[in-house]
């Protein structure tokens, strides 16, 4: 994958804002013709650099409002353990994400529900359903002071 250039990373930024502007929009705003805008933009996804792109929904207007962070500790034994929860979490469409981190647990995932209710019942299938799993450990979100996927870009000149 080549390097990004002033142009890349400006467009990269403009996108991860607002994935709906058009090609010519963005071409004003960087100061490049459309068409190398779209070229751009294609090699962006080919190579894939943009993921996806994707809408941002409101949780509370469709019901699924709580959000849980949840801790969870895997056998040490169980090499298969990570790959296992990794390919089974990609289909539970509650499990936002997962990270595999240092310290007191193994993985953090964020999980959204209806309510309490909700959530102890897809922490039961969590458990049901993945025995490489020992103990989850749950926080509940009592408020969002920041949500969001951007990537800050550096320019290659340090912190940005």
């Amino acid at each position: 994958m080549e390097n990004l250039d002033r142009f890349d990373r400006d467009i990269l930024d403009i996108v991860q804002r607002n994935c709906q502007l058009t090609a010519e929009a963005i071409a004003e705003e960087v100061g490049l013709s459309t068409s190398a805008v779209q070229r751009r933009l294609k090699r962006l996804r080919e190579d894939g650099i943009i993921k996806a792109e994707i809408a941002v929904v409101d949780r509370k207007a469709t019901g699924t409002p709580m959000v849980f962070i949840v801790g969870m500790e895997i056998e040490r034994d169980n090499y298969d353990a990570l790959a296992k929860f990794r390919l089974w979490a990609e289909k539970q469409d509650h499990i936002q994400q997962v990270y595999y981190v240092t310290g007191a647990v193994d993985l953090i995932a964020i999980v959204t529900a209806r309510d309490v209710e909700h959530y102890d019942d897809i922490a039961a299938v969590i458990m049901a359903e993945n025995p490489q799993i020992r103990r989850m450990h749950t926080n509940v979100v009592l408020r969002d002071v920041k949500l969001g996927l951007f990537v800050p870009l550096a320019d290659g000149g340090g912190a940005g």
